[in-house]
């Protein structure tokens, strides 16, 4: 029973709306524990490795979600919806459009604010609450829509992961970061002398990324480097690919994901908050790029794909799904967390920034419900 509902598609995400809702009942308290508890250090000093539980959540917890995203987009790649071209270039047109569009619709809105630095915020699509939302919305969907949301967020996520890398990197300490690609390539000559065990992998995983993480660039990174070394195909009669995804997909979306969540989305909510963050310019520029960015790079992008016949629809997959697609790319939340604290400072524009989030993933549930909806009755799908 238990296996069978955590093995669910809406499981994910049901875990990350519960801590979710769990940060907010805890940010609202009125001890105010929640920012102190997620401020208290801890770690190896001498190893140079202490950071806050904030910190702990946002750079080793993460680094997990994105080595998971890492092994499926080298799974979709080998395998799966990725893997024949003209049915792989309809999501990537969408996953670029998907992120292009609402990036430039932010600056747009924040040109010149000291807002503009959180362009990066709308990027990304959740894949926990994309997919579960699709699976509670969109039961009857042809199964090409689940498969474009899919690697649509996938790819989505791995260019999240480049645009946190680099575009918000605090001074690249070279050294470092040889040191992590000397980790990489030292991955690959383990691969190439035939060693399988993959524990003997997780130092050299572990030391990839404490370089990363000492390198100035976002340690993130350093999981889907390390996702994107795993072998595609069978090693010694073992897929290594899939068992890695077995053991380390769980630990991403019923670990990693809902702690991240606990740590960032407490956020307080009264009148004075709502107010403030109704006036702000943060504000309708995460919810105009999360919802009319989103939607209009992801369908504007399939639209260009399939009628300038770069690639094809899956089968049964119509405009209409694809209009619904487009709604549930405006969830961004998880990726658009982290970016959030990444590119502010400002305790009141990332608190404006997170609520904006918030009000951006429910509105784009509901649009995704009636969207979905209404094509079922049009379809009888």
């Amino acid at each position: 029973m238990v296996r069978r509902v955590l093995g669910s598609e809406q499981a994910p995400g049901v875990a990350l709306l519960v801590a979710t809702v769990a940060a907010l009942v805890w940010a609202n308290c009125a001890d105010h524990s929640y920012g102190s508890w997620w401020r208290i250090e801890f770690g190896w000093p001498r190893a140079g490795l202490r950071m806050d539980a904030r910190h702990w959540a946002d750079d080793a917890l993460m680094t997990i979600f994105f080595f998971v995203i890492g092994l499926e987009l080298k799974y979709e790649l080998a395998r799966g919806s990725l893997a024949r071209p003209r049915r792989a270039l309809v999501p990537v047109f969408a996953a670029i459009g998907g992120a292009v569009v609402p990036a430039v619709t932010f600056l747009a809105i924040t040109w010149g604010t000291d807002a503009a630095s959180g362009w990066g915020i709308p990027m990304a699509t959740d894949p926990a609450f994309a997919v579960g939302v699709l699976a509670l919305v969109a039961r009857h969907a042809p199964a090409g829509v689940r498969a474009m949301l899919l690697a649509l967020a996938t790819v989505d996520d791995a260019l999240a992961v480049l645009v946190i890398a680099f575009g918000y990197a605090r001074g690249v300490a070279w050294g470092w970061l040889a040191g992590a690609a000397a980790g990489c390539l030292l991955v690959v000559l383990l691969r190439r002398i035939g060693v399988t065990a993959v524990w003997a992998y997780l130092p050299v995983g572990v030391l990839v990324w404490f370089a990363t993480l000492h390198s100035g660039v976002h340690a993130t990174l350093a999981g889907v480097a390390l996702a994107l070394l795993t072998p595609a195909g069978p090693v010694a009669g073992r897929r290594v690919l899939a068992e890695l995804l077995r053991v380390a997909g769980p630990a991403s979306a019923f670990v990693a994901v809902p702690i991240f969540a606990l740590a960032n989305a407490g956020v307080v909510v009264d009148p004075s908050a709502l107010s403030r963050a109704a006036r702000a310019p943060v504000t309708w520029a995460v919810l105009v790029a999360l919802l009319g960015g989103k939607l209009l790079g992801v369908t504007g992008a399939i639209a260009i794909a399939v009628g300038g016949r770069f690639g094809q629809l899956p089968a049964g997959v119509r405009p209409a799904h694809v209009l619904g697609l487009g709604c549930i790319a405006g969830l961004g939340f998880t990726v658009a967390l982290l970016v959030t604290n990444l590119a502010y400072t400002d305790v009141a524009m990332i608190q404006d920034a997170k609520i904006a989030i918030f009000t951006a993933s429910l509105v784009a549930t509901v649009a995704a419900a009636a969207t979905f909806t209404v094509t079922g009755r049009r379809t009888g799908r």
